[in-house]
């Protein structure tokens, strides 16, 4: 018979952080109900709140001063509240904070406040950190969908404005539609191995590699099928085609969190499915069947990223194929996860690289905010000239950012990659290091060309920054400073993350 789980089964509180998130956003939008149109800004603050006691929580379960619950697995398992979720909490939370002070005085400015905007981020928020936690692909689905429908939704947020309905359109569409090829690959995967959970996939995995049993090559097809769902979140070629519209499209405020949240969950949820359940599909101290499949994915995503970049003009049409090509630098690590004995630091790798981007990608959208008119214009590199002289703490801000996008030395962004490419020389992935390196090379001249255009071209470079909005630019500016100064502060809170069942 069905027998309901206990208490010590659930157990809740390994859960905390995410479930008050999840819960503050169902009260939240109780809430909003009561609160005047002209006062929505304290529903802002309200999500604010409640994002920053989660945060506050994650920092204490990361850095090991308090333990949730009794035990790192909740929902009989589905859920693992160990040190990589911890570590994606922090990153997504993060990027929440950002998302909602950049967005505190555009919408108002540009006439789109309404109070569902911050419960959509606190869902979406909550799918993110699920994505890094589940321990069990249906909730791997049904994350992914939490996250992804709220930044469907937050796409077309500019309504009736017709680029930002044709972006929600373009995101729905493909977003479904890649949806579909996650799931039949989960089906494959289950017909493979006969489970759901990670660690049972793992064992199977390693049983029918073993017996080179039909099943192998069905659990293969179902990881191909998974990639390609997450692929598409992550943005990565070939499932990136609907970026660029999209960030064009899309208000800024919702570019800057959904360009870090949707790839905070997306490479959790490939790290732990893939380090980890799928790590299983091995031959001895052969590399996962897997890693040639995606290291071949990222140098393609690096090339066509950095390269179609150098041809924009449109500032967030440049940032949308350098998040395409960051994508490509974060699938190395994922590819080296595919190495005997290197799946710890693959999983490292990512987290340090994605803690790094949050600050860096989210402080850059921000600054576009600032320049961008109450029309949704303004957003062309030429909007930049002459910004150094006139607005000189905005403009070094945008300047550090592109240097962090870079990889230059003592910003959070060179930290990032020299683990990077760290792991993936471990991991014999040389080829995939040196096009890194290159492309990275490759891309100092777009970056560089916005700085070229705030400090060496005379121009208007205006731009608003509200209270909220410089708070949010200043934060995210020493956060990549301060990150890629001291990098003892990224590698201590990536330290103790594993992905090995049974390590």
């Amino acid at each position: 018979m069905f027998g309901l789980p206990s208490l010590s089964d659930l157990n809740v509180g390994a859960a905390l952080p995410v479930l008050l998130l999840a819960f503050g956003a169902c009260l939240l939008l109780v809430i909003d109900l009561f609160i005047p149109r002209e006062r929505k800004s304290r529903t802002a603050w309200l999500a604010a709140i409640g994002i920053g006691i989660s945060l506050v929580l994650s920092l204490l379960s990361l850095g090991g001063a308090i333990e949730f619950g009794d035990g790192p697995d909740a929902f009989t398992g589905m859920f693992r509240a160990d040190r990589l979720t911890d570590a994606i909490s922090v990153a997504a939370l993060i990027t929440a904070l950002l998302g909602v002070m950049v967005a505190y005085d555009y919408l108002e400015r540009t006439g789109i406040q309404r109070g569902e905007y911050y419960v959509l981020l606190l869902f979406s928020t909550s799918g993110a950190i699920l994505m890094g936690a589940a321990n069990n692909l249906v909730i791997v689905f049904i994350a992914l969908e939490l996250l992804s429908i709220p930044l469907y939704i937050l796409s077309g947020f500019r309504r009736p404005q017709e680029a930002s309905e044709e972006s929600a359109m373009k995101y729905f569409l493909l977003g479904a539609f890649s949806s579909g090829f996650l799931i039949y690959g989960i089906a494959l995967v289950y017909g493979a191995t006969g489970t759901l959970d990670l660690a049972g996939i793992w064992e199977a995995a390693g049983r029918i590699t073993a017996e080179d049993s039909t099943a192998r090559f069905v659990g293969m097809i179902g990881a191909g099928l998974m990639l390609v769902g997450l692929g598409f979140k992550v943005a990565a070629v070939p499932f990136h085609m609907w970026t660029p519209d999209v960030y064009q499209g899309a208000p800024t405020p919702v570019v800057a969190y959904m360009s870090v949240v949707a790839k905070v969950g997306g490479f959790g949820a490939l790290v732990r499915v893939f380090g980890a359940g799928l790590a299983g599909f091995v031959d001895g101290d052969a590399p996962a069947f897997w890693q040639d499949t995606i290291w071949l994915i990222a140098v393609l995503t690096m090339l066509l990223g950095n390269f179609v970049a150098i041809v924009q003009s449109d500032l967030k049409r440049l940032l949308a194929y350098s998040t395409i090509a960051h994508a490509g630098y974060i699938l190395i690590a994922v590819a080296a996860a595919g190495a005997s004995g290197l799946a710890d630091e693959a999983a490292q790798a990512v987290v340090i690289y994605l803690l790094a981007y949050a600050f860096t990608n989210a402080g850059a959208f921000a600054v576009i905010a600032s320049i961008e008119k109450n029309d949704a214009t303004n957003t062309h590199i030429d909007a930049l000239r002459g910004l150094g002289t006139r607005r000189p703490w905005l403009a070094a801000a945008m300047a550090l950012f592109m240097l962090s996008l870079t990889g230059i030395p003592l910003t959070a962004g060179f930290i990032g990659k020299w683990y990077v490419f760290k792991v993936a020389l471990q991991a014999d992935l040389v080829a995939a290091a040196i096009v890194g390196v290159l492309t990275s090379a490759v891309s100092a001249y777009y970056y560089l060309r916005v700085v070229w255009k705030m400090y060496f071209e005379e121009g208007e470079g205006e731009a608003s920054t509200p209270p909220a909005l410089a708070w949010g630019i200043g934060i995210a500016a020493v956060g990549t400073l301060v990150l890629g100064s001291l990098p003892f502060i990224l590698s201590s809170m990536a330290r103790d993350i594993t992905l090995a069942f049974g390590g």
